[in-house]
């Protein structure tokens, strides 16, 4: 067994997921994920404190005796502006599905690395992603914690889209690419965070709050063509032709639901 095999190995034993009934718990997991050389010290201790919420309530899986998961009923989120998120339950377990597996995977799976690197700065499923060969790298936000496991989740499907995985982890948008491919995958990642909010009260994280209020208002092209103006542009310019007054209502919801300029419109 070479030296780098060895390493993925003891990551992964030493920071196994444990499961209650079919509630995954994730309590301390590495920064990088099947070891990250800078993130990990001698102690193996790395990560944030706290876990995340929508994983660590073991308590709400009341029918895991019988097999059967169970969440705690969505409940409606308000900020500040007054605007509401509701969700439904059973698309909520359905995330939750998908949410746990995905997590377990990037945890149990040796054949690849997801690399999360603290940030103070805003950070957008986007940020600090590259991808190079079986490892993923991407940003989370320190001062938000429980953003981070959607991070992962964000590089997880691209990476799983760039290993021909796809189809196990989103089917729906396997065969797609481009902007298609990019906009089922963010959709899907508004959805793990619309889980965390309104099921397992996860707290208010802008960037993260901005995407699930875009997506469940039906602004998320335009979310995604303005806070992202140098991609997709053949995709933008057609979707402006088909909508002429698209960007300019997204623009006027987003500074009524926000009271601030949205992403890729801000001076800094």
């Amino acid at each position: 067994m070479s030296f780098l095999q060895r390493n993925r190995y003891r990551t992964c034993e030493r920071f196994r997921a444990a499961r209650l009934g079919e509630l995954l718990l994730v309590q301390q997991l590495p920064f990088a994920f099947r070891g990250d050389e800078v993130a990990l010290g001698e102690s193996g201790a790395a990560g944030p404190s706290s876990k995340l919420a929508l994983l660590a309530l073991a308590a709400v899986a009341a029918g895991c005796a019988g097999g059967t998961m169970q969440i705690p009923p969505p409940r409606p989120v308000v900020i500040y502006s007054g605007a509401r998120l509701h969700a439904d339950y059973d698309e909520m377990v359905e995330v939750h599905d998908w949410f746990v597996r995905s997590q377990e995977n990037i945890v149990r799976d040796p054949s690849f690395w997801v690399v999360t690197s603290p940030s103070t700065e805003d950070a957008y499923l986007w940020s600090g992603h590259r991808i190079a060969g079986d490892t993923v790298w991407t940003s989370f936000d320190l001062r938000a914690p429980e953003s981070r496991w959607v991070q992962m989740a964000y590089a997880h499907l691209r990476l799983m889209e760039r290993m021909g995985r796809l189809e196990a982890w989103l089917p729906e948008a396997a065969r797609t690419t481009g902007y298609a491919l990019e906009r089922a995958i963010v959709g899907q990642c508004a959805r793990a965070w619309l889980l965390a909010r309104t099921v397992f009260g996860a707290p208010p994280y802008g960037p993260l709050d901005e995407l699930v209020y875009a997506d469940e208002a039906n602004h998320l092209d335009a979310y995604i063509f303005t806070a992202r103006p140098s991609e997709f542009a053949a995709e933008r310019t057609e979707w402006a032709r088909a909508n002429p007054d698209a960007a300019a209502g997204y623009r006027e919801w987003f500074l009524e639901t926000f009271n601030r300029e949205p992403p890729g419109l801000r001076a800094n």
